[in-house]
């Protein structure tokens, strides 16, 4: 099977009044508005399906291709998903169940254990990722309940273009505003809201807050920083791994000029791209431009990925 772009889902308007419009002017995306959240590159969610040039949801190439798209050591629940994200305005303050948790409280779903990549920012960007040191779970709960008394135990993090984060489900976390991010994430749409900053919408109403849920999973030892990764130098460049878990592997190809990509036949892959190139495999050739994500199915062969820049690649992690 060759690999093929995907064309997104948008969450926009009242479901992200906090978004923007740089999905357009810095990736050219069709958005629906000027307050266009998020874009749902490869996504299987019911309702929010990425599609192929053709209009066929991902959900049912899933289905027809069968192994040939998934590999042999996936299982049938399609387990990634990967959004591009414009944050005008800081988020609300969230954190995500675990796959246990969702298993018992959310009727089998998945958790949702996600990492962002910062690809844009403003200067003197922040961004929530945890909680205070020092901070109980008995103090965050108080405050918690006192509403704004939990935004003195946020623990902000300055960020610029390059930088990794993790998330790994528990973890408290809000994007700042004036962010544009790549974030791959398990196929999951559980968020729990703990705080949202007292925003009301026209008619003066909150969005719902989610506390019992929330300060059940919440995990105030969580002490992550933004990272880098690790680089290999490999033929036609250097491969970054920028995040590595049982959830998914993330890394940034810098390519050169031409980079060989190993067959995979236990695993799908996705390609996000920063920069134009083409993708050149045993079936034929695709050209891709910045912002483009691809599938890239676990029995495509002899890949070659042909650009000067960078795409961002997770995959299904190894338990």
């Amino acid at each position: 099977m060759q690999p093929f772009i995907m064309t997104p889902a948008y969450r926009h308007g009242a479901e992200t009044p906090w978004g923007g419009a740089a999905l357009r002017t810095v990736f050219g995306k069709s958005i629906p508005d000027d307050t266009t959240g998020e874009s749902l590159e490869i996504s299987a969610l019911p309702g929010l399906c990425s599609r192929d040039a053709q209009g066929r949801p991902l959900d049912q190439l899933l289905r027809e291709g069968g192994t040939a798209m998934r590999g042999t050591g996936v299982g049938q629940k399609f387990p990634l998903l990967v959004k591009l994200i414009h944050a005008r305005e800081r988020l609300s303050v969230q954190v995500h169940p675990d796959d246990a948790y969702a298993a018992i409280h959310e009727k089998g779903k998945l958790g949702k254990t996600e990492a962002w990549v910062v690809l844009d920012a403003a200067p003197g960007a922040q961004l929530v990722y945890g909680i205070q040191p020092g901070i109980t779970w008995e103090q965050l709960a108080q405050a918690a309940a006192n509403g704004r008394e939990l935004e003195n135990c946020l623990r902000w993090v300055p960020v610029s273009p390059g930088d990794a984060l993790f998330i790994p489900a528990g973890t408290v976390h809000a994007i700042g505003q004036d962010i544009l991010l790549y974030e791959i994430q398990q196929s999951s749409d559980l968020t729990y809201r703990f705080w949202d900053w007292g925003w009301r919408d026209a008619q003066g109403n909150p969005r719902a807050l989610h506390l019992k849920q929330a300060l059940d999973v919440s995990d105030v030892s969580l002490r992550l920083s933004p990272t880098r990764g690790v680089s290999k130098q490999v033929t036609g460049g250097n491969r970054v791994r920028l995040i590595e878990d049982r959830a998914f592997t993330l890394d940034r190809l810098e390519v050169a000029t031409n980079m060989p990509l190993e067959d995979s036949p236990e695993r799908f892959r996705l390609l996000t791209a920063l920069c134009a190139g083409r993708i050149v495999c045993s079936d034929g050739a695709l050209e891709f431009k910045p912002g483009d994500s691809l599938f890239v199915p676990a029995s495509a062969e002899e890949i070659n990925v042909e650009c000067k820049g960078a795409l961002l690649m997770a995959a299904p992690g190894v338990a």
